[in-house]
């Protein structure tokens, strides 16, 4: 499977919202995008495409930027990456229907299908899990 960059950004952009998900202000654009190196006009149209897909709600005035729309143990990088990149997800036709170009298909099919549940499985409140246990980790050496 290939991720695009914008597929992987806004991967970053809702870890971000899920870090800060108890906070009661929105986080703001300007901050992801400085934050993490990203073009902010290229993450406003992330963001919008995640607004769509129902994953990210906007809060505008001053005080504006976006949160999660549901709680971060009910997004999946699966998710994610279906509202931003639908091609991602497409298996590949066979090359050829001979007994060999079948058998790396199936192969193609197995990997694919295990690449699926761990997207569907990894949530985005374990992936912050995992953030927050590496820098406790990196603060005790």
């Amino acid at each position: 499977m290939r991720v695009s960059r914008k597929a992987e950004y806004a991967c970053i952009a809702m870890l971000e919202l899920a870090a800060n998900y108890e906070q009661p202000q929105p986080v703001r654009v300007r901050a992801i995008a400085a934050t993490h190196k990203i073009p902010q006009r290229f993450l406003v149209q992330i963001l919008l495409h995640l607004k769509n897909a129902g994953l990210v709600a906007s809060v505008r005035g001053a005080a504006g930027g976006y949160q999660l729309a549901r709680d971060p143990e009910q997004i999946s990088l699966a998710d994610i990456i279906q509202a931003i990149d639908k091609e991602a997800f497409k298996l590949m036709r066979p090359a050829s229907n001979s007994p060999a170009g079948q058998a790396i298909y199936n192969a193609w099919k197995e990997i694919y299908a295990a690449e699926q549940r761990l997207l569907d499985e990894l949530t985005l409140a374990e992936l912050v899990r995992r953030i927050q246990q590496t820098s406790v980790l990196s603060y005790q050496i």
